[in-house]
């Protein structure tokens, strides 16, 4: 009667009758297979490599096994292996890293990081725009900033701190960043201990903050910074999306943007953050140069070292001895307080940053230096500077072609660069190119005297009756 009513057949029923509570279904296990097991010839092999390699992926080892057994194994019972490793794996597998929650504590840390942004494809006047951003986090509130960065340097380390804690105007009591060679460097004696670089000792005594570092190797102890290191980058990818391009006109517009986006994001952490500032001590140290000062002579080449690389300054600097002021992306040359150079400072330990400008003037007065001149590829500001001198050397001798490109690249550097390298292109273009100092200049002057003259033209006069004739209806 049961069964007629549960709509069920009569033993279904007996079950549920006999049980203490009908409304749990009792699933009895059983120890017996209900099919011929697939994985039989090939599983004591499977179990063996992954003895040997626990790391070996489920779908690798079923496709070795199958080129070693005969007739194959059928593709459908990947699904089966796959649970079957999986299984062995939490019965038999390795034991795994396991990571501990920490408990962060208002205003104690200032986690800090460099991240790449070269994948936002952000670029400046339609030049790509490579950089990195110096990173900072308080772990309590994710309260974070960021400032534009060309490397992970000491000089970074300084601009970034002193833009994080201006912005704060609290200081927190650790600064935390990862082992690398901005911060530590490898104790002699010792190659796996580490002790934290001088310059970057005294820029925390500065700010009052204790130096911590992580392990080596083991950035998940700054996993705070490192996870916000993603979200950062998302929610200016986001804007930039809303913004509908990614070009900006300068450096400052786009610095513009990451601020704003940065106080939008650490608008909504108003109440931990309030927690952290009410943790942390007041700034009052003296503020801190973004820059490093050094000493340098001017050689007879009217170049000087600075971080082990050359630079070309003015000539007329020979023989000095100036004060160089080194800023993140440029150095400033000063003579007392009197500025009389800036030159833009490059990344490495190797190599020359030369400015023909500074030395065409005496490479036209000694023509002959040019063919063996050291640092002779920086005269050739670009592709078609190169294709012009070999041009040049195609219909010259090398003396002569020596000296007419040496007096073009002057004319570059008096009327400037782009307006006679846009005439230099134009000239090897031509049906028959004939580029030589006489050619370049005529077109300059050609242009200039255009350029006059539409700048002189005077204006059309108008005639107000030919709208009074189309208010009335007469046209």
């Amino acid at each position: 009667m049961s069964a007629m009513k549960a709509g069920v057949s009569r033993n279904t029923a007996r079950k549920y009758l006999r049980q203490a509570d009908p409304s749990k279904q009792e699933k009895q296990p059983h120890d017996w297979r209900t099919r011929k097991d697939p994985l039989e010839a090939v599983w004591s092999a499977a179990r063996g490599m992954l003895e040997t390699a626990p790391e070996l992926q489920a779908k690798a080892l079923l496709e070795h096994l199958s080129e070693r057994t005969a007739g194959g194994i059928e593709e459908k019972v990947l699904r089966t292996f796959q649970r079957r490793v999986r299984q062995w794996r939490l019965e038999h597998g390795n034991e795994k890293e396991v990571f501990f929650s920490q408990e962060a504590r208002p205003g104690a840390v200032l986690a800090v990081d460099w991240t790449d942004m070269r994948d936002l494809g952000v670029s400046i006047c339609g030049v790509k725009l490579d950089h990195l951003m110096f990173h900072a986090v308080l772990p309590y509130s994710n309260w974070q900033w960021a400032v534009r960065s060309r490397s992970e340097s000491l000089l970074s380390v300084r601009s970034g701190l002193k833009a994080t804690i201006g912005r704060l105007g609290r200081v927190p009591k650790e600064l935390l960043i990862d082992n690398s060679s901005t911060a530590t460097h490898r104790l002699s004696g010792d190659g796996k201990r580490r002790g934290f670089n001088e310059e970057f000792l005294s820029v925390c005594e500065h700010f009052g903050m204790s130096p911590r570092t992580t392990n080596v190797s083991s950035p998940n102890e700054n996993g705070t910074c490192e996870a916000m290191h993603g979200h950062f980058k998302r929610r200016l990818e986001q804007h930039l999306l809303l913004r509908g391009s990614r070009d900006f006109e300068s450096d400052e517009a786009y610095d513009r943007f990451v601020i704003g986006v940065l106080e939008r994001a650490n608008g909504l952490r108003g109440e931990r953050f309030a927690q952290e500032v009410a943790a942390m001590r007041e700034h009052l140290a003296p503020e801190l140069p973004d820059y490093t000062e050094t000493m340098v002579r001017v050689n007879n080449n009217s170049t000087i070292r600075v971080c082990k690389r050359v630079y070309s300054v003015p000539s007329k600097l020979i023989g000095s001895r100036l004060r160089a002021r080194i800023h993140e992306t440029h150095i400033v040359l000063l003579d007392g307080m009197v500025v009389l150079a800036e030159l833009p400072l490059r990344g490495g330990d190797r190599g020359a940053v030369i400015d023909f400008r500074h030395v065409i003037k005496w490479l036209v007065r000694k023509p002959g230096a040019f063919s063996e001149y050291r640092w002779r590829e920086a005269m050739f500001p670009s592709l078609v500077w190169r294709a012009a001198y070999d041009h040049l050397c195609r219909h010259h001798d090398a003396h002569a072609a020596d000296v007419c490109y040496l007096e073009i690249l002057q004319l570059a550097a008096d009327e400037g660069l782009g307006a006679v390298e846009n005439i230099v292109e134009q000239l090897l273009l031509a049906p028959k190119p004939a580029v030589n100092a006489a050619e370049v200049t005529a077109l300059l002057r050609t242009y200039e005297d255009e350029a006059m003259a539409f700048r002189e033209r005077k204006a059309m006069p108008v005639s107000l009756h030919v709208y009074d004739g189309l208010l009335g209806g007469g046209l």
